[in-house]
């Protein structure tokens, strides 16, 4: 650290990043473990002094307090109130007993003395452009207790909304929460700090909110994050650096623009998605497949640039990884575990080879079909945007850019027997290090939502004919249920499987049977629009909360599984009932109560 004196500590990291990046490409093991040379030798981006310290003290309060209701992430995002080799100094001497604990009056001293709450580098912040009731708000909501529910869901923006401290601004590297310029939307509980693709979903409920300042402020934070980075980082803490979450900045961008006609952002946009288009194409994320015709497809993957435990959960994944039998194999586990993080779908038998065992994840052997769906979209609408203010070669490039991933997603991912677009799990490659031929047998035959979230892109939801097969598929996938769409058919106990339904999964499916001009699309868009409505607005009811995830199995049940207690508050939740109102309305007639019949159209 000393070669770099004015340079911060994450800035510090890249540029170490980047030397074993080099070496990397050339082909050179960069360590070994207790004489095993890891399967896994993808780049790593190492983190802050502050987090590792906070790691220690995470693992210490978990002996202290036990396991019970034992939250890691607090501890990581804990700030200094003193410089951290003072801290650390102080820490080392806390008295510990013969195995090493520490009493919770000690622990407890330590942490009132020298470090500051979690909730302290966040205040709160008015938005400028909040008002109780915006003019033209659901105009299509004509049962009065929804549209009043409605507002109830618009005014939780107000409780959501944060800055970052002044104290975070003046001493950085006192804090893991990074330092964005706007206010932001948290989503809630837990999560202290923006997230990137929750951000989707919390635009477009700003957006029927009327609240276009503050959406854009949104935007500007994570282009500020692709400027330090190059890329959109999965959270705003130093401890997310070394990965990112499924890239939507550029529909961010673009709904944002069709609401407003603000050029100036898209002008300051575009050279931030030129860089995260690279990002996600290059290095390990990029793969190459070769069909049966001899024809070479670029695709993309997860892959964090991490292999040790995730700090915001570094007891958990130690705790999981202790199952294995050897070094090797826990670093493959960690860069596992983190690149589902990633995915934004952690955790799932998605990325499992045994359902029932999480040591089993893989998840940088799959090549998924939303995260390439998600990269074609980034490409059309790069190619608007950059229509929209006359740059007509980058227009040009991506449009090709385009049509060759839509290609290979129609080549690699779909499945005619199922009409389902189907995730490709790599095996070992037989034609050169980069490249993987097609085997039919790779693709993933079980239904996952997101099978179906290509309708979502314009590429394909234009099809109509296809789009009604898809339509059809879903009908009998088993996914549609009572309150929604599940997330898989695998009852795993993992939070992103079923019977978890997810608000940004309903919204992107549901808008694409919607843009598709099908009228079959239409009425099962509908249906499940109806569905997940109603379980927001029963269990915020009986809850008073909107929730993170709902359980689809019954009307106006929430989510649960995974690794941490269910979460309320909440961003994307927020956000797809309101545009699903927007979109579809409410009816005087239509119930509200989960015993009605759900096959209505509104």
């Amino acid at each position: 650290m000393d070669r770099f004196p004015s340079l911060n500590p994450i800035t510090t990291n890249l540029i170490i990043y980047s030397l074993t990046a080099l070496l990397m490409m050339c082909n050179k093991p960069i360590f070994t473990v207790n004489g095993c040379t890891p399967k896994d030798s993808g780049p790593v981006v190492p983190t802050t002094p502050l987090v590792t310290f906070l790691e220690r003290v995470q693992e210490t309060a978990l002996r202290a307090y036990g396991p019970k209701g034992f939250d890691p992430k607090l501890y990581v995002d804990l700030s200094l109130n003193q410089n951290l080799s003072t801290t650390i100094e102080a820490f080392d001497k806390i008295k510990r007993n013969e195995n090493g604990s520490v009493s919770i009056d000690e622990l407890s001293g330590f942490v009132e003395k020298y470090l500051g709450g979690a909730e302290v580098d966040l205040v709160y912040v008015h938005p400028v452009d909040f008002v109780a009731e915006p003019e033209y708000f659901l105009p299509k909501v004509k049962r009065p207790e929804v549209r009043d529910w409605a507002l109830e869901v618009h005014r939780l923006w107000k409780n959501l909304s944060r800055k970052v401290s002044g104290r975070v601004m003046e001493q950085p590297d006192f804090h893991t929460l990074l330092p964005l310029k706007n206010p932001v939307m948290i989503p809630g509980s837990r999560f202290r700090e923006v997230y990137y693709w929750d951000s989707y979903w919390v635009i477009r409920g700003l957006l029927a909110s009327k609240m276009y300042e503050t959406a854009k402020g949104i935007v500007y934070n994570l282009i500020s994050l692709i400027d330090e980075f190059g890329y959109v980082l999965n959270g705003a803490r130093a401890y997310y650096t070394n990965r990112s979450q499924p890239p939507l900045l550029s529909s961010m961008v673009i709904d944002i623009y069709n609401e407003t006609g603000d050029k100036d952002l898209v002008v300051i946009s575009l050279p931030a998605l030129l860089k995260e288009h690279k990002f996600w194409n290059s290095g390990k994320h990029k793969v190459i497949i070769q069909d049966g015709e001899g024809v070479n497809h670029s695709l993309s993957r997860y892959y964090a640039m991490w292999n040790q435990p995730r700090p915001e959960s570094s007891t958990t994944d130690m705790e999981t990884a202790s199952k294995l039998s050897n070094k090797c194999a826990e670093t493959q586990l960690y860069r596992e575990l983190a690149s589902a993080a990633e995915s934004g779908w952690d955790f799932s038998t998605r990325w499992m080879r045994n359902e029932s065992d999480l040591t089993t994840l893989a998840t940088t052997s799959v090549i998924p079909v939303d995260l390439n769906a998600f990269i074609l979209k980034m490409e059309l609408d790069i190619t608007s945007l950059a229509n929209a203010i006359g740059d007509s070669d980058t227009a040009d490039k991506f449009f090709e850019a385009s049509k060759a991933r839509k290609t290979a997603i129609n080549t690699i991912f779909w499945n005619a027997e199922t009409s389902q677009w189907l995730d490709y799990w790599l095996r070992e490659s037989n034609l050169s290090e980069d490249v993987y031929k097609w085997d039919a047998s790779s693709q993933n035959k079980k239904s996952f939502a997101s099978n179906f979230i290509p309708l979502w892109i314009n590429s394909f939801n234009s099809d109509v004919k296809k789009v009604d097969e898809v339509v059809k598929s879903l009908e009998n996938s088993g996914l549609v249920c009572q309150a929604g769409i599940a997330t898989s058919l695998t009852n795993s106990g993992q939070q992103w499987d079923f019977p978890n339904g997810w608000a940004p999964l309903q919204h992107m499916i549901v808008e694409g049977l919607v843009r598709s001009g099908s009228e079959q699309a239409r009425c099962l868009a509908e249906d499940i629009a109806v569905k997940w409505i109603r379980t927001n607005y029963v269990a915020y009811k009986k809850t008073g909360a909107m929730h993170e995830k709902y359980d689809v199995q019954k009307c106006g049940a929430y989510g649960g599984g995974g690794e941490y207690i269910p979460q309320t508050g909440f961003g994307w939740s927020n956000g797809v009932v309101l545009a699903f109102l927007e979109e579809f309305g409410w009816e005087k007639e239509l119930k509200l109560d989960c015993e009605v019949s759900i096959n209505v159209v509104l």
